[in-house]
């Protein structure tokens, strides 16, 4: 009873078309989507179904149960785009959605798709892979993600060549690309950290569409001020991060990114010690 309440609250407040079934829900439209009420409890992930957040949580699932059916497989096979998300993100949608994990614990990469949303053609939506399992996709879902993955290598390209002839330039997108995005790319670290960087550059990226790179010019307080005055949906890291071409890793709390680059070479020749 909790969760047709539920999900009455979610069709009247969110403007979500479901009717009632035997078993679950039926979100209207051509095809009409069937979504069960063990469905509708995974959805929830332990929430109250009678709390707001309980029902927003409802709504985001439908919709997407939605709009994954409005499309062929071989359109969203067109649309499928690489996403980038800091972990612990506020967008974050769980484990089993990450495609790869960037070394250093501070990206996770995974499936979104280019203008599923109505009225949102330029937006990339994150997918929860649940829900690709739910609607039947799971089998072709990593096709998808090798077609997303290249195309992220392609941004990561183009972002390089810009960076390149632009190198004190701040960081933007590319393509469908943002820069936590681009971060993922193999190619865009390998253009950040060459032989200019030493392996290694400090980066700081506070909200998902901007990031710099020159951290001397910048204030050490800029990164972290930045990032909390910005939307917990289009906020990039917390602080700074230190990249290489393989791993992008974010510095302690209360750390500055800028001593590490500093610090002298270690001196490899060991003295001469006594023992006794």
């Amino acid at each position: 009873m909790a969760l047709k309440r539920c999900a009455l609250a979610v069709s009247v407040l969110f403007d979500v078309d479901v009717e009632p079934a035997d078993h679950g829900l039926r979100v209207v439209g051509t095809p009409p989507v069937l979504v069960s009420w063990k469905e509708c409890r995974r959805a929830l992930a332990g929430t109250d179904p009678e709390s707001d957040t309980g029902r927003r949580l409802l709504a985001r699932w439908l919709l997407r149960r939605r709009w994954l059916a409005d499309h062929t497989y071989d359109d969203l096979a067109e649309r499928a785009r690489p996403v980038g998300i800091p972990s612990g993100h506020a967008l974050h949608p769980g484990h089993d959605w990450v495609r790869v994990r960037v070394m250093g614990d501070a990206l996770d990469l995974g499936l979104g798709f280019l203008g599923i949303q109505p009225g949102q053609p330029d937006r990339v939506t994150i997918m929860p892979q649940p829900a690709i399992d739910a609607a039947g996709l799971a089998d072709v879902a990593g096709a998808w993600w090798l077609r997303a993955n290249e195309y992220l290598e392609r941004m990561g390209a183009a972002a390089a060549e810009r960076f390149f002839r632009e190198p004190d330039a701040t960081l933007r997108p590319m393509g469908d690309c943002d820069v936590v995005t681009l971060l993922g790319s193999s190619t865009f670290r390998h253009a950040l950290t060459g032989n200019e960087a030493g392996g290694m550059r400090a980066v700081v990226v506070p909200m998902r569409t901007r990031g710099w790179v020159e951290i001397t010019r910048i204030d050490p307080a800029f990164g972290p001020a930045a990032a909390a005055a910005t939307s917990a949906v289009d906020r990039g890291f917390a602080r700074p991060l230190l990249v290489t071409a393989d791993e992008v890793t974010m510095v302690r709390p209360g750390g500055d990114a800028r001593v590490p680059l500093s610090d002298p070479a270690v001196d490899t020749v060991a003295r001469p010690l006594l023992f006794r």
